[in-house]
Parts: C-alpha cells; structure tokens; sequence
C-alpha cells in the first residue's frame, strides 16, 4: 500500500485586465456523502452541559448547504485561511468548487456568480497500462460514474475515498495525503495547473524538477465576477509516507490527453490551441503497509479555540439546534481570506485580506458577529481594507483574487469601518481609518461599478436619479444605491461622534436621510390601495419614475431580473420596493401612517412572500416589528424562518451562504439578537439555550445571556415560552425588552431575560424603551 504526501503552496503575482470567458461545465451525477453527523446519538444533551467539555469543532457539519445552492466549501482550511483544500466536482452549483476531482487549494465559500478559483488540481491514477496511456484530461479523468464516493470532513480536515484522499492545510498551503490500493504497481499523480473553475488560463507555465520531482507551475485566469484577470503560481512537493524514495521513477509534461514522457517544461511541447497542460509522475511503489491518519490537530485545536468563544447550554436544546448554531458559527470564518505576504499589487507590512465576496452581502451581520468574539482578526481585516484605500484610493467593495470586481449595492465598506470604530476598537492613527471612509463619501470613482461611489451626483441631487448617465459606470440600482449611500454616509456619522467632528456629524446625518428623497407617498400596492407610499425611482428634475412595487419579488407579474445587469433599468437591485428599508424606521413608520399600519404591511410582506430569506436586503425586517413596540412578533417571525429555512442537511441553506453572510445571520437568530451595524445596540429576543456566553479578547470579558423559564424551542417557531417579558443587567432592571447595548458586551456583564408564552408583550413603558432610530434622536450626543 502506497502513501504519499504532498505539499503544496500557492503565490498571486501580477494580476491585469481583461474580459473573462464564459464558464465550460460538463455534467456529472452528485456524489453521495458520508457525513460524520453528531446527531445519530441521541435528540439532547446532558443537563448543565456547555459545548466547550464536547468539543466544538465536533458540531460543525462542513456539507451544510453544498447542495441546493448554497454553494458551501467543505474541504480543509484554517479560519480565514488563504489555501482552501477539498474536492472539485463539474456538477451545476460548484461555485465553491465542491458539489470530484481532488483540488489544491483556493476557493471561496457561499459564493454566487460562477465558479471561482478552483486552482492547482490533482488527481491519484492507481495504475495505468503505460505513461503515455494515462488519462490527463480532466474531461476524461473525470469520470466517476461506477461508484460513488463517501466524503467526510470537519474543521481543517477532508477525505474521500476515491483512492483514499485526506487533506489539509495551514494559511497558505495544503497537505494531501493519497493511500493507493496494494495492486497499484505504479502510482502515478497528475498535477493539473491549467483548469480553474471557468477553464479560463492563458499564459501557462509548468516546469518539472526531475531530481526532486518538484512540479512549479501557473497561469493567468478570469475573475468570476468582474472584469479582469489574475495570475497565481504553486509549488508541489512530494514525500512518500512510512518509506523514502529519491525521485520519480517516470515524469513529464502532459497536453490535454497525451503525455510526454521525459518532458520537463511546456515549452518543448505546445505549440497551437491546447488548454489543458500540466505534469504526470510516477513514483516507486511502497512494500511498507504502515497506515498512518492525518489528525489535523493543529487545524482542529485552532478551529475550536475560536468557536469555544461563543458557549452554550445545551440542556433541553435538540442536538440539531447545536449542531446548526456552531455549523453556521464555523462557516462565517471561511471569508475573507488572509492573503497577507501574497499581494501582487504593492509591497506593505500591513495585513491583506481578500475574498471580499461582497461587502455588501456580509455587512449586516458577519462583522458584527466579529465585534463580538473576534476582534483581533477584525482589527486587521480593516487594516487590510485601509491599505487597500491608500494604494486604490477607495475602500474594496467586491474583491477576489486580488482584483476589483463587480460591485453590488454602494460603498460597503463603509459600514463595515463604522462598525468597526463604533464598537472601541480603536486604531492608530485614527486619522487613516476617517480618511479611507470620508474617500467613499467625497471623492468621485472613475468607475463605480468597481470601487467608490457615483459621488458628484449623489452630492448635487441628495439620491441618484433614474435619468443621469455618466462615464464611470452603469446607470443602474439607482434606488439601491440611494438607500446603501445613505446608510453609508450614517455610519460615517457615527465615527464622527466619537472624533468629536460636530460639523461632520450634522453633514453626513443629513445625508443620512437622503432616503426620504426616493420616498414617494402616492405609490400602493397593486391590489391593495391600504399599502401606501414607496420607494420608488426618481428623475433629475423631480419628477417620479416607478417601478411596479411587486418587482424583483415571487408576485412580479413579469418575473423581471433584479441582479447585476447592465440593462436593469428599474432601480432596485436584488429587492422589491416593498422590502428595502433604510434605518431610520422610525421615520419608516411615520411615513406609512403609524404602527398599525406599519404591523399590518410587514405582516403583508411575510403572508405574501416578499420577503425573501435568500437575500439581505431582508434580513432586518422580521426584527423591526420591536420598532412598533412589538418585539413578540419579531421572536416569532424570526424563530419561523429558522425552522422554515434552515437544518443541518446538505441542502440546509435556503439560498448560497454568501461568504458566511447566512451563516452569522443564523447565529444571531439561534442567539436570540440581531444587529445593528456601525451602532452600540442589538436587537433583542429570546436564545435557542437556556444560556450563552461570549468572550471578547479584546476586553478580555465574558458576557452571559440567561434565559429564565426555558422550556425549550418550538419545532414550527410557533408560540412556546419564548418571548422577553423583562431583562436586567447584572441584577438591575433594564430600560427595554427590545435592545441590548454594547457596553454590556464591554463589561461582561449577566443579562437574565425572563421569558413568558405571552406573544404580546411590550418593549417597556420608558421613552428610551423603543431602539433609537436617527430621526427620534437615537443616535445624538456622545457614545
């Protein structure tokens, strides 16, 4: 029985600037898999139990959503790790790579738009009838249609057992470990540099060091969601596992299906048209039938120091609740990726950070979830975004492989430093981080379909208006745009109050309620003449546009697109009119007549289906019921699409993860809070456990959430006693039922919620019960 490690480590060099290829996918049937599942014991677990004594790392299941489009990477890696190490297959949903040829390294997690990175495959031949018999081609290697593999993974470990494959990583390289079958005489790898997820290389390079065995490689490839190109190197290493060998008994270059025996470089073959190209060994079989396993402790014991920051009691709690809470908690520390030391573009002793896939998907929820638990790696994820200002000159908005790509909403990095500064984490000096976000604020992007904003016009007409056409980018998301600029412009209002820049705070509040601009109150719903007023298009001079507010929505009669193209010329971009909302919903409620009124329209967007839980744009809305005084029906609605949306299955996730976007928003929810970005508060409701905790590093504090009168979760997220009917803080009475502030997280405070079956309980009686909004003087004076 042959073994054999490989090592392999991967290098981004000068990245430049062309249009990509349409992606190329063969179909292949969806392998079956093996998961190591905890919940086959038993439905709970022992009374008084936290989830530190049983190993965290345990309860994240890696397939949650690598089927039905949740695009999830399941193979090896270190929390944001730059080497992503697992199993390619070329069925329909592989943006992530997975959903089976065995892959070096880099991909993304949750990801829309088409496959992405995909680099450096390798693939184990147990025996062939010769060399130059061997099947390179991936679109021939491929097949694997007699049976089917059994794949199991955890935190920094994957395995297959298409001729038993485990893999590993650290940051930046991978480990495989590839166990032949005692009949492989001659076990040969094929190192593949050439196939990326879009089959997109040009300009490739192979060279094989026949001493060694060495393979060094690497070519330029599409970006998947924007404009330009990337290149990036690797280097493989082989060691034979329990036996030594010298070199490779056979090596070469291989083309397409055709190997060159003795061959060393592409350039003593390829002349022509070919795409594929890489390089075939040989290696002496082994007479030791010793078989070692590859622990990855170091990756495992890394994963659960950083999960076992958030505990829980798991007492009266059914193990798939668990098991979707630290699943999710794993998954949002995926992406970004730490490509510190492998930045092609500029030379820095800063932190660089990559996979930025898209600001505008994780912004809502997954740095707040890093405020709370993982300051340190949030710290230099916008050191990382700074420097990218400084030599850019705006903040990354959509970033992959070290190149610009498309963005989505606004400037969303913006909200992402506010919240960053908002939250005590202070970096020195200040002035860089308020200079990198007043650049998105003022100064005009050349292309801002790319990087910045649509400035100049933003600053002239206090929206963007449907009729102005510039030469920095498209003329689309016009009303997205207004709402995401305003929310922007309100996070850098808030780093302004802890600067003590009153004359900026006023400035960017103002343009802060930019959203009334796009706010027209004549607008209904078609059909429904008592939901009035809408966010709707407008033009230059006034007057008003109108998109239909069904849009982009299950009620669309015209099924219209809502995504990322050129010719949508509606405004909205991946939300209906009757969703968007800006976060003053205070001024929302005013403008649509009161609460009831405002009750009666978010329950019309729930009953009707125009919230959409795969998409962000929806993600605050079942918590805004607290903003009518009636934070009962936000636990209720909250706690329905967990389990309406969300298990522990292979198809588990209602849409694409969005690089742990719906991950963090699952913790939140299982958490009983939700947040509010570049502010001091969270949203309030009950947790999926009698008791949490959290550990902030940075304050070096633990702060506990207990749940008084537990009696568990209701399987549909209907009633139960699960709603907030009073809350003290480290045995004061608190002022709300429907907020916490960020000063109990600093101070690791004990927060006692007492929970009742009563759905109609009340934020509280005082004027400072409700959650601030910006309009009613929340988020005035000092923090």
């Amino acid at each position: 029985m042959a073994c054999w490690l490989v090592l392999l480590s991967a290098l981004f060099l000068l990245a430049g600037s062309s249009a990509h290829p349409r992606m190329r996918l063969a179909t292949h049937s969806r392998p079956k898999l093996t998961v190591r599942s905890q919940t086959d014991t038993a439905t709970t677990l022992p009374g008084n139990t936290t989830i530190t004594d049983l190993d965290p790392a345990s309860y994240a299941n890696v397939f949650i959503g690598t089927t039905n489009g949740g695009h999830v990477f399941p193979g090896a890696t270190l929390p944001h790790g730059m080497v992503k190490v697992g199993l390619d297959t070329d069925s329909p949903g592989n943006q992530a790579g997975y959903d089976a040829n065995i892959t070096f390294s880099l991909h993304d997690s949750g990801t829309g738009g088409h496959s992405r990175l995909s680099n450096f495959k390798l693939w184990p031949l147990p025996e062939c009838g010769s060399f130059s018999s061997c099947n390179t081609s991936m679109f021939v290697r491929n097949d694997v249609t007699e049976s089917s593999p059994d794949d199991a993974g955890s935190p920094g470990y994957f395995a297959t057992n298409l001729c038993k494959v485990e893999l590993t990583a650290s940051r930046r390289t991978a480990l495989h470990r590839y166990t032949f079958p005692p009949s492989s005489r001659e076990p040969r790898i094929v190192v593949d540099i050439t196939n990326d997820g879009l089959i997109s290389n040009t300009e490739p390079v192979v060279n094989v060091n026949t001493t060694t065995g060495r393979v060094t490689g690497g070519a330029r490839f599409a970006s998947s969601f924007g404009p330009k190109r990337y290149s990036v190197y690797t280097c493989v290493d082989f060691k034979g596992d329990g036996y030594d060998f010298e070199a490779p008994t056979e090596y070469g270059v291989w083309m397409d299906n055709a190997p060159e025996q003795n061959s060393t470089q592409l350039i003593q073959l390829y002349s022509g048209f070919v795409s594929e190209m890489g390089a075939l060994l040989t290696f002496p079989p082994s007479s030791n039938s010793i078989h070692t396993t590859i622990l990855a402790r170091v990756a495992r014991g890394t994963w659960n120091e950083l999960l076992s920051r958030i505990q829980v009691d798991t007492q009266g709690v059914d193990n798939e609740i668990t098991e979707l809470f630290y699943s999710s908690l794993y998954r949002m520390h995926i992406s970004p990726a730490d490509y510190t030391g492998e930045n092609p573009n500029w030379s820095s002793t800063e932190p660089y950070y990559d996979s930025f896939y898209c600001n505008w998907d994780t912004y809502r929820t997954l740095y707040p979830l890093m405020s709370l638990h993982d300051p340190e790696v949030f710290a230099r994820i916008v050191r990382g975004m700074i420097n990218i200002q400084q030599h850019e000159g705006w903040l990354p908005e959509c970033r992959g492989a070290t190149v610009q790509q498309f963005i989505q909403g606004g400037s969303n990095g913006d909200p992402i430093l506010g919240e960053f500064f908002v939250k005590s984490m202070i970096i020195e000096p200040t002035d860089d981080l308020y200079t990198a976000l007043l650049a998105d604020a003022e100064e005009q992007s050349p292309n801002w379909n790319l990087q910045g904003r649509q400035t100049t016009v933003w600053k002239q007409y206090n929206f963007i208006p449907s009729d102005i056409y510039g030469s920095g980018g498209t003329a689309t998301k016009q009303v997205s745009r207004t709402l995401e600029y305003s929310f922007g412009d309100f996070s850098i209002s808030q780093v302004a109050r802890i600067l003590n820049k009153s004359d900026d705070v006023a400035k960017y509040q103002a343009r802060a309620g930019n959203f009334f601009n796009v706010w027209n109150e004549m607008v209904t719903l078609p059909g429904n003449s008592s939901i009035k007023g809408m966010i709707q298009p407008r033009f230059a001079d006034g007057q008003w546009n109108y998109t239909d507010p069904r849009h982009c929505s299950v009620n669309d009669p015209l099924q219209s697109t809502c995504y990322l193209d050129a010719t949508n010329r509606d405004g909205f971009y991946e939300s209906s009119p009757m969703v968007y909302v800006p976060q003053d919903t205070a001024k929302l409620i005013s403008l649509q007549g009161g609460n009831e009124s405002f009750i009666n329209r978010l329950d019309l967007i729930f009953d009707q289906n125009y919230f959409d839980v795969t998409d962000e744009p929806s993600q605050q809305i079942p918590f805004m019921y607290h903003y009518a005084n009636r934070p009962g029906l936000s636990t209720q609605r909250s706690r329905m699409i967990i389990s309406e949306s969300y298990n522990t299955t292979v198809s588990g996730l209602p849409g694409n993860d969005d690089s742990g976007a719906m991950a963090s928003y699952a913790v939140f929810y299982l958490a009983g809070m939700y947040p509010l970005p570049a502010t001091r508060q969270f949203l309030l409701a009950s947790p999926y456990f009698p008791k949490i905790t959290f550990y902030n590093p940075l304050f070096n504090t633990t702060t506990t959430i207990i749940a008084n009168n537990f009696r568990g979760n209701p399987q549909s997220g209907i009633g139960g006693t699960v709603f907030v009917k009073s809350v003290t803080i480290d045995g004061q009475p608190w002022h709300s039922n429907c907020y916490l502030d960020w000063d109990v997280f600093v101070n690791g405070s004990t927060v006692e919620l007492e929970l009742t079956s009563d759905i109609n309980t009340t934020c509280g009686e005082g004027s400072d019960a409700l959650p601030p909004s910006l309009s009613t003087g929340g988020y005035s004076g000092s923090m």
